[in-house]
């Protein structure tokens, strides 16, 4: 059951909510850079993530599943949202040169089929980034914020479900060192400096990012059948010798045809040829 969107614009209205929306701002940026004159997707409830990318890029949709609900945003512009189911995105195959999931993952019935419309709708060129709550982090830990709903990875099990929706990883990062109470939203930014050093593994967010994976397709070929002569008198075992001295029937010889391509009388192919002893010619008489 996901969270619905009416409690997610809460949580980003309070003031942990916007500590956690500038680290996870910074770490995007970081990631992507500059995003002029490029199509931008955002899934799942992150448009407080991209404010900072719609006068420059071309394009930016949010599309939010429809357990959540959606939102009109942004606030006094048109509108760029739109309602979508999870496994049917209503958007053309490989449009998108960037997308971003946050809060698409955790709560999803089906995060592969998820991830296969994002690999559907990604640029051959183009670079996804996902955040989800981390497994060993405080924030999953904690029902007061949205990522303490739904299920929270680890660094190994989010890069095997972007490798199952073929999508390989090419980064990752961590974010939101500060523990989940809203009191201490104002050393957030402090936390954030020390707990990437200081300690690592109790981040609350992971970010990772993959490219999409396309493979050449090659023709399948076709073998072409080859005529095989064989010859109708095979080489006597004995050598030059017996070979000279093997008798030949009469009716072989009568009804033997005359074109040595056929297989018969003294013509031979190209291999019989070369296994013939040394000294003998095809003609079967002795080189001078």
């Amino acid at each position: 059951m996901r969270r619905d969107v009416l409690d997610l614009r809460q949580f980003y209205a309070s003031d942990l909510g916007r500590a956690a929306r500038a680290m996870v701002v910074r770490k995007v940026v970081e990631t992507w850079g500059d995003t002029r004159g490029l199509d931008v997707l955002v899934l799942g409830y992150a448009t407080p993530f991209v404010a900072h990318m719609t006068p420059a890029a071309r394009r930016v949709v949010a599309a939010m599943p429809a357990q959540q609900g959606v939102e009109i945003w942004p606030a006094g512009a048109r509108n760029l949202t739109t309602l979508v189911g999870e496994d049917s995105l209503p958007f053309a195959n490989a449009l998108f040169d960037r997308i971003l999931v946050v809060h698409g993952l955790e709560e999803s019935p089906d995060a592969t089929a998820l991830l296969r419309e994002v690999w559907r709708v990604l640029s051959p060129s183009g670079r996804v980034v996902v955040a989800v709550a981390a497994r060993n982090g405080l924030w999953a830990n904690s029902e007061k914020t949205p990522f303490g709903h739904g299920r929270p990875y680890s660094r190994g099990q989010l890069a095997e479900l972007l490798r199952e929706a073929e999508l390989e990883p090419s980064g990752w990062t961590r974010a939101l060192y500060v523990p989940p109470l809203n009191w201490m939203a104002g050393w957030a930014e402090g936390f954030e400096q020390t707990g990437s050093r200081l300690w690592p593994g109790f981040a609350g967010l992971l970010l990772m990012e993959a490219i999409k994976q396309t493979f050449a397709v090659k023709p399948k070929g076709h073998g072409a059948r080859v005529r095989r002569v064989r010859p109708l008198l095979a080489p006597a075992p004995g050598g030059a010798a017996g070979a000279a001295q093997a008798p030949v029937s009469g009716a072989m010889s009568r009804n033997a045809p005359t074109n040595p391509l056929e297989g018969g009388g003294e013509g031979r192919s190209f291999n019989e040829v070369s296994r013939l002893p040394d000294g003998l010619l095809t003609d079967g008489k002795a080189a001078p």
